[in-house]
């Protein structure tokens, strides 16, 4: 795996400010030739001067060395080698200086006031070398030549240094920017890593909360139902011989619709619908899981719901207020769950209270209410047993709130207990 950024600048760390060890080795040898090829042209110099050949050599070799810091201080490369130049010496120093410059984060201001700065220095250099070398007699060229020679002399050793070095640095910006757009593209990538894992992890939770709230409606209904039977049948078997059979063909009945509402979950389990309805979660990062169309119940069976009750022997009623009309398979499904659930819970808790369930079309959402009586001291519901596991009224809140409505339970002054829901019919 490569590296970027700051990781491959520490891996890549050199001595000093070098960020690597081979610049420091490349530039420690350029020094050197530079403070040679100095060394060598500050013998003419001090002839020239009249001072000590020893120290031409020595003042050249200073000079030619600071071409080492060139990455440090290019500033002052540049202008040693501008200093310098009067001299004849120093122009491997100032080709690799000016090209370092151009090269840098320095402003471009700076960049070309020194540029021509040696542009300069160099043209008049030349241009005394050369008018020196016609008087001498070393050239017989016609004057024309001395600022031709100084014009394109001065040219050659400064604007190719220098627009290679604004080349080389705009690219190692432009190459900077590719790799913290990388680095910030990786660290994106990461923290989505990160986060899909979260949700996936929450759709997952979701899932298998929506799973057992649907087996615990499904279940809790059906079992009820088939257990308030049983104990009717057990209490009437030796007194009336003809209820007990109804009751136990009721049992039967109840006993094979569960199964099949079990056995109808489980394939959908099976086909692998749940799990594309994770996926999908995910992707549009809802906050619920609802059904697809065409599964579960609907509001057209809250009658054969309510006529099951009835047939248990519950005395209930049921009131439909406003005009009758669809709605969406998940609002249909979570209001017939929510009447299913009340209604079983009167029968585990309230066995042998009246229960009262209305139903309200309005514009805009479907309203239900479930209200039962206080149960009476003594019934054959009450001494079936009916266990109770604290998640009817959960689930019931659960679905309403996923679809945006509202849920409210409680026991009522009477001592009875009302569940009234509210679903936005959209």
């Amino acid at each position: 795996m490569t590296m970027t950024g700051a990781e491959d600048t520490a891996v890549r760390g050199g001595p000093l400010w070098w960020a690597r060890r081979r610049s420091a080795v490349f530039d420690s040898g350029l020094g050197l030739v530079s403070a040679v090829e100095c060394a060598v042209e500050g013998v003419p110099f001090a002839r020239d001067a009249g001072i000590p050949v020893a120290v031409g050599v020595v003042f050249g070799l200073l000079a030619g060395s600071v071409l080492v810091v060139r990455r440090r201080w290019p500033i002052a490369v540049v202008l040693v080698a501008i200093a310098i130049t009067p001299a004849q010496m120093g122009f491997l120093m100032g080709i690799v200086g000016l090209y370092t410059l151009a090269a840098s984060e320095l402003p471009r201001r700076i960049i070309a006031s020194l540029a021509g700065m040696q542009l300069v220095g160099t043209l008049i250099v030349t241009f005394v070398q050369v008018r020196q070398s016609m008087n001498r007699g070393s050239l017989t060229l016609g004057d024309w030549f001395v600022p031709f020679a100084a014009i394109t002399t001065s040219l050659g050793l400064t604007a190719p240094p220098l627009l290679l070095g604004l080349y080389v640095g705009a690219r190692r910006r432009l190459m900077e920017s590719l790799r913290e757009r990388a680095d910030s593209l990786e660290r994106e990538l990461q923290l989505l890593a990160e986060r899909a894992e979260e949700r996936a992890e929450w759709a997952r939770n979701e899932e298998r909360t929506r799973i057992a709230r649907e087996m615990h409606d499904v279940v809790a209904h059906r079992v009820s139902l088939m257990v308030v039977h049983a104990a009717a049948l057990q209490a009437v078997a030796r007194k009336d011989p003809e209820k007990a059979v109804r009751n136990a063909a009721l049992v039967g009945d109840m006993g094979r619709q569960a199964l099949t509402e079990l056995r109808e979950m489980l394939g959908v389990l099976r086909s692998g619908v749940g799990v594309e309805r994770v996926a999908a979660s995910v992707a549009v990062g809802v906050a619920a899981v609802v059904v697809e169309e065409g599964e579960g119940p609907c509001l057209e069976e809250l009658e054969e719901l309510v006529g099951q009750s009835a047939a248990a022997g519950m005395v209930v009623d049921l009131m439909v207020e406003g005009e009758v009309r669809s709605y969406a398979p998940e609002v249909e499904q979570t209001a017939y769950r929510v009447v299913q659930e009340a209604l079983t819970n009167v029968h585990k808790h309230a066995g042998g209270a009246k229960a009262q369930v209305r139903l309200a079309h309005r514009v805009g959402e479907i309203a239900m209410q479930v209200e039962n009586g206080a149960p009476p001291e003594a019934s054959s519901a009450s001494s079936a047993g009916l266990p109770s596991g604290g998640n009817g009224l959960v689930g019931m809140r659960e679905r309403v709130v996923a679809l945006g409505g509202v849920f409210v339970s409680g026991p009522t002054e009477a001592g009875g207990f009302r569940v009234s829901a509210v679903i936005p019919a959209s």
